[in-house]
């Protein structure tokens, strides 16, 4: 099972970015995915979730009405979109596959002036 994550950057207060994660190893389109993060000192925390098929999502209360998580299951390819960003966005955001509890190895992002 292999989760790349992608798209993390510097971004300014109220600025927008997309974050994507490239799947392999496993029937991703069987699978419900999630978006977390962690902030330096933090614990980790829930973002987003999607089911398999895309038609069901949640989000954390902090990301509702801001972020959009969806999927291409013809790309094996999730994404954050996150619109709106605030400085207490500022994480690793991490991808996460309910087969085997699987996580990718996160992508910074920063959101400052």
């Amino acid at each position: 099972v292999q989760l790349v994550e992608s798209g993390g950057g510097l971004v300014q207060p109220g600025g927008s970015l997309r974050v994507s994660c490239v799947a392999s190893g496993f029937t991703f389109s069987t699978y419900a995915m999630s978006w977390y993060r962690q902030a330096s000192g933090k614990e980790r925390e829930l973002v987003a979730v999607i089911n398999s098929n895309g038609v069901s999502t949640y989000y954390s209360d902090s990301v509702k009405g801001r972020f959009t998580i969806s999927r291409d299951n013809s790309k094996n390819t999730m994404y954050l979109q996150m619109n709106s960003l605030k400085p207490e966005d500022t994480a690793v955001y991490f991808c996460y596959s309910y087969f085997r509890n699987s996580w990718g190895q996160g992508t910074q992002v920063t959101v400052s002036s």
